[in-house]
């Protein structure tokens, strides 16, 4: 296997098995809707279930074509993610860990959401009056994998 295929495999294989241990020790030792806090007043962990998309959009049990269209696109984002990548021109390999980040992350909540028809959050932020929507290690990699690719895209042409 090409070095470049290593690079974009095992960060990803990384990000679901990390993402999918992280769940299964949530849901074994949090009920749901159980919260531990961590830091008072800023970290807690938590254990929800979201059954819509980031920030809880969508997250109803009476939308069975939400289900559906979730699954569809997260199955759509990582054909276009694999496509992208056998696509890459040898001087664009800075952008491979951050496609890997997204494509691990993509297929961590998939795996939730077709095994359980929800995805489990369970890292839960606030600041004062201000709270984060909970969210997972999945979300995580694909929030840092975007950042990663949108900067590289944005100064490919300044770096050498």
């Amino acid at each position: 296997m090409k070095k470049r295929h290593h690079l974009m495999a095992w960060p990803a294989l990384a990000v679901v098995l990390l993402d999918q241990g992280s769940k299964w020790l949530v849901a074994l030792r949090l009920h749901v809707h159980e919260s531990v806090p961590v830091i008072g007043g800023f970290f807690n962990l938590v254990h929800v279930r979201n059954r819509g998309m980031a920030f809880g959009l969508m997250n109803r049990s009476d939308i069975d074509l939400g289900f559906y269209l979730l699954v569809g696109a997260s199955l759509a984002a990582m054909v276009i993610l694999l496509v992208w990548f056998t696509r890459l021109k040898e001087e664009d390999n800075r952008l491979v860990p951050g496609l890997s980040l997204i494509l691990g992350g993509a297929v961590g909540n998939l795996i939730d959401r077709v095994r359980l028809r929800e995805v489990i959050d369970f890292l839960d932020f606030q600041a004062g009056p201000y709270h984060w929507p909970a969210f997972n290690v999945a979300d995580s990699a694909i929030t840092a994998g975007t950042i990663w690719v949108a900067l590289t895209l944005l100064l490919r042409r300044r770096i050498p």
